[in-house]
């Protein structure tokens, strides 16, 4: 068993510091090679594969190893999710599986910026409007999330690529440093994960995988919405 993971797993995706320098506290930080892995579209069963594809899911696995940028805790690239026909921006949920995550999350109007600490058997939502990095923050223990997300869309990285990085940058000596390159945003807003609870606030002890099969429990990821209390449940200011 891979990364708790008992089902196949396809070649990831990889992101390499190459793909990330310009989204880096230091773009010239000199480190080299992978960074994280991407595992996409994952399903134990056949059953399951096929009730993802007709609910328009995917179920994703990313692995980050400890490294230290040059001073900045390793991190995902970053993207924003577009807006769904009803004009609302697509949600994604997520459970740390193995390690600690510190989930920096932005708002699109900059008007907001969260550092979410979450630890293992932790569960988050990415609420619509939000663009979003994941963070390791430990020296020496790997980060395992799993996602549920919908496929009715495509990530989009282009603010986080022209404005190098999110409006902060997360240092491993505890500063949280302000990206020069970004409007006036306000201070970092910092929220514990809420645990124990499912995506609709129902009490739950099972990983994000268990859902899958059940239609009320996932469908705000394609239907925000219909499930506003999805958002500010999971999320406490």
């Amino acid at each position: 068993m891979k990364f708790g993971w008992n089902g196949a797993l396809p070649a990831p995706g990889i992101r390499t510091i190459r793909d990330m320098r310009g989204v880096l506290a230091n773009p010239r930080c000199p480190a080299s090679g992978p960074l994280y892995y991407m595992y996409r579209d994952l399903a134990r069963s056949a059953a399951d594969r096929r009730w993802l594809a007709d609910q328009q899911l995917r179920y994703d696995i990313t692995v980050i190893p400890p490294f230290d940028l040059c001073g900045e805790y390793v991190k995902t690239k970053g993207h924003y999710h577009p807006a769904d026909p009803a004009g609302i921006g697509y949600p994604e949920l997520y459970d740390v599986t193995e390690g600690r995550a510190l989930f920096l999350i932005q708002s699109r109007t900059l008007d907001d910026v969260i550092l979410i600490g979450a630890e293992t058997g932790a569960r988050i939502v990415v609420p619509p409007g939000y663009g979003h990095i994941t963070i390791n923050p430990l020296p020496d223990a790997t980060l395992v999330l799993a996602n549920l997300v919908s496929t009715a869309f495509e990530s989009e990285y282009g603010e986080y690529e022209t404005l190098h990085g999110a409006a902060y940058y997360v240092m491993n000596d505890g500063r949280i440093i302000r990206n020069r390159h970004y409007p006036a945003v306000p201070k970092v807003r910092h929220v514990a994960a809420v645990r124990g609870r499912d995506a609709i606030g129902r009490a739950s002890t099972g990983t994000i995988y268990s859902l899958i099969g059940d239609r009320d429990a996932l469908s705000f990821l394609n239907e925000p919405e219909n499930h506003p209390d999805v958002f500010t449940g999971l999320i406490k200011g």
